[in-house]
């Protein structure tokens, strides 16, 4: 099991529970993650930090002085 963090702009797109897709970008040297259709983004990963699944489900939605975080889980080996 795998667990990454997205950052959502606004409140209320996503709810704890939620099954999410995930489409994944590519830059120079690292991937990036998005939560179809544009609800989330991750931060950049490494090559070998590589997310394998593309499909997850939210575990837990924080909020803080940034803004709102999304937690979810991946079924990876």
């Amino acid at each position: 099991m795998r667990e990454m963090e997205f950052k959502m702009e606004r409140e209320g797109l996503l709810k704890e529970g939620d099954t999410v897709t995930i489409v994944e970008g590519v830059l120079p040297s690292n991937y990036y993650y998005t939560i179809h259709p544009s609800l989330a983004m991750s931060g950049n990963y490494p090559f070998n930090e590589r997310l394998l699944s593309r499909e997850g489900k939210v575990e837990a939605i924080e909020e803080n002085e940034r803004g709102f975080y999304v937690k979810v889980v991946f079924e990876e080996e």
